[in-house]
């Protein structure tokens, strides 16, 4: 079985325990998540206070931005909160969730060893790094999983004119993971990859990788956080849901995300509209 299809089903399989186990009289909602932003602690710092603050838990589900947006077309979850905005815009638009809002941003970047085979290091268009990496056909681990990373990787390929998919199995690596997993394998084969920098930050296998080209503004990364539509799921908490959008937007739940830092680094920057 693909560990995609794992993860989906380990998702459906924990949604059904949560739903089925809650305790009379609780609040509590199931937020549909990115990977980045679970593995990176940040739910571990924030939830605490918005519990003490609203008497109401949150259970996250965290996968890829491209399973998280399918379960909750299917119902499962209250609150959708990813990184692949034309996706989001579309979930809206057709009509599965209300109005996305912006909530934070970081990057992304390009790591690697320091034989570095491509000669990617200092650079700062992840164009020109794709390109080369390509026609030296130096190792480069995807996560292939539709992901908000893989829709990221994807479109900065489109823009190189090269498929990297017609090289899978050769110096293409095509791991179907999620991102800790995929960085493994990069360092375990001495492969280039792309990561947010809040799951590198937490990383701790990184060995004598570093990165190698950060800065473009291509590599912006945005998320943000949407109510799963009530009138097309009737089980969303949806005052519930709502608290928890607004205390995330509010000046509290900025401030939050401003405050974690993981060695003395920021690893997300809060940017709601007011």
């Amino acid at each position: 079985m693909k560990t995609g299809k794992k993860q989906a089903l380990l998702a459906v399989a924990l949604i059904g325990l949560i739903s089925g186990s809650g305790i009379a009289g609780e609040r509590s909602i199931i937020v549909q998540s990115t990977t980045s932003t679970a593995n990176s602690g940040l739910y571990d710092h924030l939830l605490p206070q918005f519990k003490q603050d609203t008497g109401i838990t949150v259970h996250v589900v965290a996968v890829g931005t491209g399973q998280a947006i399918k379960n909750a077309k299917n119902c499962d979850g209250d609150v959708l909160l990813v990184h692949a905005r034309s996706a989001e815009e579309k979930f809206v638009a057709e009509g599965y969730g209300l109005s996305r809002h912006d909530v934070m941003y970081n990057d992304y970047i390009f790591v690697g060893s320091p034989a570095d085979p491509a000669g990617i290091a200092g650079g700062g268009s992840a164009t020109i790094a794709l390109k080369k990496i390509a026609a030296s056909r130096s190792r480069f681990a995807s996560r292939g999983d539709n992901s908000g990373t893989h829709k990221k990787e994807m479109a900065l390929w489109k823009q190189t004119g090269i498929d990297p998919t017609a090289h899978s199995g050769a110096w293409y690596l095509e791991t179907g993971s999620g991102m800790g997993a995929t960085l493994n394998a990069a360092v375990g084969s001495n492969a280039y990859g792309i990561t947010d920098r809040a799951t590198w930050i937490s990383f701790a296998n990184k060995s004598d990788f570093d990165i190698l080209v950060e800065g473009d503004a291509a590599l912006f990364n945005q998320y943000g956080i949407i109510m799963v539509n009530p009138a097309r799921c009737r089980q969303v908490e949806r005052e519930s849901a709502q608290a928890f959008i607004d205390w995330i937007l509010s000046s509290k739940g900025q401030a939050g995300i401003a405050a974690y830092q993981l060695t003395g680094q920021q690893l997300f920057f809060p940017n709601a509209k007011p």
